[in-house]
């Protein structure tokens, strides 16, 4: 990856509601426009989200969705209210920091929920993306997440029975988000160990995420998938993302997909790309879920710079820092 660097400008936007998003941007101001959504949902941006492209050719956007990160008011806070967390409003919020960074057109780049939100903002909004490049795919279906709550139950059956019996609820996804907006501390921190534990066991390539061993990042995390996984991705149709990839035709995209990553499963990878005119699906053998797995770092990489030779953006005035903190 590219080597480490910090921003040149980060600040704050007001999305409404109480809630303020984090964003900051890195490399070249004049570079190709492209901005990063993190996982999840609730996994917030990490510095190695910057190092995916060229800092000489891109400018790189980085941002925490709602509600995590470094984005206000956390959902590891009991009183925070995620009613207003939705897909719908995570597309907003993304069009309106583009609006905000006088930005026209920039790559999107997402991985598992980032890829459920890039394809939700792209058949949203095509005319503002120039190309889309996700990995670790999954489009929000409820057979995508029945998938990893009880689907993959025959490949871990020690780990999910711990699991299954944590959630208290045969509706595993509703049963911890109750235990996770429990008034009892104590019940909420059990909870989302657990859900971290399970999330651990289903991505062995890798062992236990670091991110992992902060409770309030457990927390977090955790009450805000539940949230979704539990409301259907707050989308309006089940499969509306698959079947709405046709308005992606002038949009040209990659998937980059391991072959081991056990959303595969479901099928979406190969579903989607039948779906997307101009889209290209690359599975890398041995590659998973997560992006430090053989070849889909070198794939991922090659596949961004590719863009940055073919992509033309249009002209306009240059994006300059407005200040160190972006204010």
């Amino acid at each position: 990856m590219y080597p480490e660097i910090e921003p040149y400008e980060h600040g704050m936007v007001d999305v409404g509601g109480g809630n303020a998003v984090y964003w900051e941007q890195c490399g070249n101001p004049d570079g190709l426009p492209a901005v990063v959504l993190h996982g999840g949902p609730g996994s917030g941006c990490t510095p190695g989200h910057r190092r995916w492209f060229d800092p000489r050719r891109y400018r790189i956007v980085l941002l925490d969705q709602r509600n995590c990160g470094r984005s206000t008011p956390h959902a590891a806070d009991h009183d925070t209210d995620l009613s207003e967390n939705t897909t719908t409003n995570l597309v907003a919020d993304l069009e309106l920091l583009r609006a905000t960074l006088s930005i026209d057109r920039w790559l999107v780049f997402g991985g598992s929920f980032g890829s459920v939100l890039a394809l939700a903002y792209a058949e949203r909004f095509p005319e503002r993306v120039s190309a889309l490049v996700l990995f670790g795919v999954a489009t929000g279906r409820q057979s995508e997440v029945d998938l990893l709550l009880r689907g993959l139950a025959p490949l871990f059956p020690q780990q999910w029975t711990r699991f299954r019996q944590a959630a208290g609820d045969d509706d595993l996804a509703a049963g911890y988000a109750r235990r996770l907006n429990s008034p009892s501390p104590e019940e909420r921190a059990d909870a989302a160990a657990e859900w971290c534990r399970w999330e651990d066991a289903i991505s062995p390539t890798t062992g236990p995420s670091v991110r992992f061993q902060d409770a309030r990042f457990r927390l977090g995390f955790a009450r805000i998938v539940t949230h979704y996984w539990s409301n259907g991705h707050f989308l309006p149709e089940d499969d509306i993302l698959i079947r709405e990839a046709g308005r992606l035709a002038e949009v040209p995209g990659v998937i980059v997909q391991g072959r081991l990553d056990f959303g595969n499963l479901a099928g979406t990878p190969w579903e989607l790309a039948n779906a997307w005119p101009h889209c290209d699906l690359i599975v890398v053998d041995e590659g998973a879920h997560e992006t430090s797995t053989p070849g889909m770092t070198t794939t991922l990489l090659s596949t961004v710079d590719r863009f940055a030779s073919e992509i033309r953006t249009p002209p306009g005035p240059p994006a300059r820092p407005r200040s160190p903190h972006g204010q």
